[in-house]
C-alpha cells in the first residue's frame, strides 16, 4: 500500500512538472506584453482587433508551440491527460488574446469534444490525424433565427441511399472557411422529440460546391479577429460514414460535450480577468503610486475596488477548478456544476470590470497602449456567455434537477473527495460516457457543510469565516426548503420567477463550496496566502452579501491582507488565479 501511494505520488509530481514546464514555454514565448516591440504584445493584437483581422502573429506562435496537440487525447497521439491541464495551457492564451484563443483554438477543441465524445475509431483516429497536422475544426450548432436554441435546427438530413442530403443553413461559424472538419448539429427526424437530431462530420473540402456554399462573413462587436460565416446547404449528399454516433443521439451528444466545452471555456476565462485586474493595478501604481507607495491605492475607493475584483476572481475561479476536475472525478454530477460555473461567468465579469472601471476612470475608454487590452477584453469576454450555453440554457440544465437533489442529496450525501479541492492533484481519465444528463447527486454542497462543522481558530478572521459559512449553511437550508415546497405546489405560472430565482441563489452557494474546500485542502499545502483564511472569509463575504444576507464587516488584518497580495502579485509577476503562475513582462 505504501509502495502503491508513493507511485501514485510520484506520477502526480511528473504530471505537475510536465504541465508547469509547458505553461512556462508558452509564457515566455508571448513575452512581455507591454512592450511596443514585442510582435505578440498588446501594440500588435490591438492593431489587429481595429482591423478587424485574425491576430497572424499570435495564431504563428500557437502553431510553432503545436498547440493543436493539446487538443488530442494523448491515447490518439495528443498530449491532452486532463481537462485541467488544458484549462492552465490556454490560461496564457485567454490572458493575452480572447479572440485569439476561440478563434485559433477553442472552437477546434469544442468540435473535437464531439467526435471524442461520440465517434467510431476511425472518426478520432482521422480527426487527431487532421490537427496533428496542423488543420482546424469548426462546429456548427448555433440557431440564431431562434435564439441559439439548437434543438429547432435549420438545417436538415433526410436519408438517401446509403448517404444523406444535406438542406438549410448556418449562419454563423467560428473559422469555417480555414477548417478542415466540420461537425453539423441537424434534424434528422421531423418528429419532436430527444431522437429528433443527429451530428455529422463533415470535411468541407469534399463538399459538392453546387450544393454547399459558404456565405458572407461577419465581424461581430466582440471577438472582432474571428473568423464567422456561413454556410447553406440544397440537397448536399454526404455519405453514411459521416455519422457521429448513432442516428438521433445528438442532443445526447450534445448535452454530454457541452459539458466539457462549458467548463474549459468558462474555466480559462478567469485569465482575462486576471489581465483586466493586472491593468487595473499597473494604472493606479503609475498615477498614484499604488498601495506600497502610500498614495490613493492605500485605502479608499481605488483600495476597495481592487481588492473586491480581486475576490471576485478568486472565488469565480475556485468554481472552475471545482468543476473542471469534477469532469474526471465526478462525471455523473458535473452536468450541474458546469452550468452553475457558465452560469455565474456573465454575473462575475461585470462585478469585477465595474469594480475595475472605478480605478481607470476615464482610462476605462482607452482602445490603445497598456490600456487598450481592458476594452478589448471588456468586449470579447461577454461573447463566452452567449449561444447555445448560455445563461438560459444553463438555467434550463441546473432547474429541473432541483427538486430531486432536494430530496434525496442536499444535506444528505457524504462530502466530495479530497481531490476535487487539489489544486495540483493527480486525476483519472475522462470517461465521457460516465457524464449524466442528470444524476440527482450533489456531493460538491455536502462540503460546504462538513468545512465548515470543523473550522477552527480563534483569531478574529478565523471567527469570520466560521460564522460566514454557518450563516451559508441556513441559506443553504432554506434554498432546500424553498424548492420541496415549491415542488410540492406542482406546476405554476407563479412560481417560475422563484425557480429562477432559487437557482441563482444555489450557483452561489456551489461557489460558496467550492471557496471552503479548496481552502481546507490549502491549508495544508504549500501556499501561504491559500492557507490564510482570509481569503476565503472575503470571498464567504462577498458571496452572503450577494445573497441578500445580513453579515458584519470583515476584520481590518482580513481587507489588509487581500490587499496586500493584490500588490504582491503584480510586483513578483505572479497570476491572479489560484494557480499563482510566473508570468512575463
Amino acid at each position: 500500500m505504501v509502495t502503491s501511494l508513493l507511485g501514485d505520488q510520484a506520477v502526480a509530481q511528473h504530471r505537475e512538472r510536465t504541465v508547469r514546464a509547458r505553461v512556462a514555454e508558452l509564457e515566455e514565448l508571448f513575452g512581455d506584453p507591454s512592450d511596443p516591440a514585442n510582435p505578440v504584445g498588446y501594440t500588435a493584437l490591438l492593431e489587429a482587433d481595429r482591423a478587424a483581422v485574425p491576430f497572424a502573429a499570435g495564431e504563428a506562435l500557437l502553431d510553432g508551440f503545436g498547440i493543436t496537440d493539446e487538443y488530442i487525447p494523448r491515447a490518439l497521439g495528443g498530449r491532452l491527460d486532463g481537462m485541467d491541464t488544458l484549462v492552465r495551457i490556454m490560461r496564457p492564451v485567454f490572458r493575452r488574446d480572447v479572440g485569439l484563443a476561440m478563434g485559433h483554438g477553442m472552437t477546434t477543441f469544442m468540435a473535437a469534444s464531439d467526435v471524442w465524445t461520440a465517434g467510431n475509431s476511425r472518426q478520432r483516429h482521422w480527426l487527431a490525424g487532421l490537427l496533428r497536422d496542423g488543420g482546424k475544426a469548426a462546429i456548427a450548432q448555433h440557431e440564431t433565427a431562434h435564439s441559439n436554441d439548437y434543438v429547432r435546427s435549420q438545417v436538415t438530413a433526410r436519408r438517401s441511399g446509403d448517404g444523406y442530403l444535406i438542406s438549410g443553413g448556418k449562419p454563423m461559424v467560428n473559422d469555417l472557411e480555414r477548417a478542415g472538419a466540420l461537425v453539423l448539429f441537424c434534424r434528422t427526424d421531423p418528429a419532436p422529440g430527444s431522437r429528433s437530431h443527429s451530428v455529422l462530420l463533415l470535411e468541407p473540402g469534399q463538399l459538392t460546391d453546387a450544393r454547399a456554399a459558404v456565405t458572407a462573413r461577419r465581424t461581430p462587436v466582440g471577438l472582432r479577429g474571428c473568423r464567422f460565416a456561413g454556410v447553406e446547404f440544397d440537397d448536399c449528399p454526404v455519405p453514411g460514414s459521416a455519422l457521429l454516433g448513432p442516428e438521433g443521439s445528438g442532443i445526447t451528444t450534445a448535452l454530454r460535450s457541452f459539458q466539457i466545452s462549458r467548463t474549459v471555456i468558462a474555466a480559462t476565462a478567469v485569465a482575462a480577468l486576471d489581465t483586466s485586474l493586472r491593468t487595473a493595478v499597473r494604472f493606479d501604481r503609475e498615477r498614484s503610486g499604488g498601495w506600497q507607495a502610500g498614495g490613493r491605492g492605500d485605502g479608499g475607493r481605488t483600495g476597495a475596488a481592487l481588492t473586491n475584483a480581486f475576490v471576485n476572481l478568486l472565488l469565480y475561479d475556485a468554481l472552475s477548478v471545482v468543476a473542471t476536475r469534477a469532469l474526471h472525478l465526478l462525471p455523473a454530477e458535473t452536468s450541474v456544476y458546469s452550468a452553475a460555473l457558465k452560469y455565474l461567468l456573465p454575473r462575475v465579469l461585470t462585478e469585477a470590470m465595474y469594480d475595475l472601471s472605478i480605478v481607470l476612470g476615464s482610462g476605462f475608454y482607452t482602445r490603445e497602449g497598456t490600456l487598450g487590452i481592458f476594452q478589448k477584453h471588456v468586449r470579447d469576454v461577454p461573447v463566452l456567455s452567449l449561444g447555445h450555453a448560455g445563461t438560459v440554457a444553463c438555467q434550463a440544465t441546473v432547474i429541473p434537477q432541483m427538486p430531486r437533489l432536494a430530496r434525496a442529496s442536499w444535506f444528505v450525501e457524504d462530502e466530495a473527495p479530497a481531490g476535487l479541492f487539489r489544486l495540483r492533484g493527480d486525476l483519472p481519465p475522462l470517461r465521457t460516457d460516465r457524464l449524466s444528463l442528470a444524476c440527482g447527486r450533489d456531493s460538491l454542497s455536502a462540503t460546504m457543510l462538513a468545512v465548515s462543522a470543523g473550522i477552527d481558530g480563534t483569531g478574529p478572521v478565523e471567527s469570520a469565516l466560521r460564522t460566514l459559512a454557518g450563516q451559508l449553511v441556513e441559506e443553504f437550508r432554506d434554498v432546500r426548503a424553498r424548492v420541496l415546497r415549491l415542488d410540492a405546489a406542482g406546476a405554476s405560472a407563479t412560481a417560475q420567477p422563484a425557480k429562477f430565482a432559487l437557482m441563482d441563489r444555489y450557483a452561489l452557494l456551489l461557489a460558496a463550496a467550492a471557496v471552503l474546500g479548496l481552502w481546507d485542502q490549502g491549508r495544508y499545502g504549500p501556499d501561504p496566502f491559500l492557507a490564510d483564511p482570509s481569503w476565503a472569509a472575503a470571498a464567504l463575504h462577498r458571496i452572503a452579501r450577494r445573497l441578500g444576507t445580513r453579515v458584519a464587516d470583515l476584520p481590518a488584518e482580513c481587507e489588509t491582507r487581500i490587499r496586500h497580495e493584490v500588490q504582491l502579485r503584480f510586483s513578483t509577476q505572479i497570476s491572479y488565479d489560484l494557480y499563482s503562475t510566473p508570468l512575463p513582462g
